[in-house]
């Protein structure tokens, strides 16, 4: 039978390994939902239950497994798992809520289609996947929690600074997503984002969650953190490119030009 530590290192390579197909497939097939939605990928799920069923393993699974780790008792090991947790609270319960009671009506039909199952299915496994890999890193293998004073030091220096981009990204991605939400209850169907970073880049949802997973890659300073951040950015990259690209197409000459898909000034 495979050992933890086994398991837990191949998982890791397997977090690796997929981030460079993704971003490559990503750039030619967009994930059909939201304004990808196309027919043809099998049942469907109404979008708030696909959300929080494909989301919950990253709740459910880190606290089944946190209390098996050997430091899950020590102080810093919970206040590292904390922004994790907190970000996938408003993920799985609040967004999903959020989209359930800012549904539009009347006119839902010109942006509310049902989630495809398989892609649900797909997100679900790949959170399994990741709540294992951070849980088990913060709860069980990061072994610094205890060390001497200049390992004291380097913990909650990178856990601040690491901390700081956490939270700014949280809070961009939180902003970004009430007002997309917000346009979609007036029930008008899809049209141009204004305002704050709406100006600079067309998805800033999805750069305030890349940010928030560089600053989880620096707080746990670690392989699994960071790998993480660079499957984030395998998988939204492409897909703000590709929004941005049907923005242009959508709305053609009304659509700023000069908008980035992504990051501000860069992608």
């Amino acid at each position: 039978m495979i050992s933890d530590e086994s398991l837990f290192h191949y998982s890791l390579l397997a977090l690796y390994l997929i981030a460079p197909p993704t971003f490559i497939s990503l750039r030619f097939l967009q994930a059909p939902y939201g304004k990808h939605h196309r027919p043809g990928w099998g049942p469907t799920l109404p979008t708030p239950l696909a959300w929080f069923l494909m989301e919950s393993p990253t709740l459910w699974l880190t606290l089944l497994l946190f209390p098996l780790g050997r430091h899950f008792s020590n102080p810093k090991s919970i206040i590292l798992m904390s922004p994790f947790l907190i970000h996938y609270f408003n993920r799985t319960c609040l967004y999903p809520l959020s989209l359930l009671l800012r549904s539009p009506s009347g006119n839902s039909k010109k942006t509310s289609h049902g989630f495809p199952v398989s892609i649900a299915l797909t997100a679900f496994c790949f959170n399994m996947l990741n709540a294992y890999l951070q849980a088990r890193w913060v709860s069980h293998y990061k072994d610094n929690y205890d060390g001497d004073g200049s390992s004291d030091w380097f913990f909650w220096l990178v856990f601040f600074v690491g901390l700081f981009v956490f939270l700014c990204g949280m809070r961009i991605n939180i902003v970004s997503d009430r007002e997309l939400l917000r346009l979609k209850s007036e029930g008008k169907g899809y049209v141009i984002p204004r305002g704050g970073l709406f100006e600079l880049v067309a998805c800033p949802n999805y750069f305030g969650e890349i940010l928030e997973w560089l600053g989880w890659g620096v707080m746990t300073w670690s392989w699994v953190g960071f790998g993480f951040f660079i499957y984030t950015c395998a998988n939204l990259v492409p897909r703000a490119m590709a929004n941005r690209q049907w923005y242009l197409d959508k709305f053609g000459a009304d659509y700023p030009k000069s908008r980035k898909a992504v990051i501000p000034y860069l992608i």
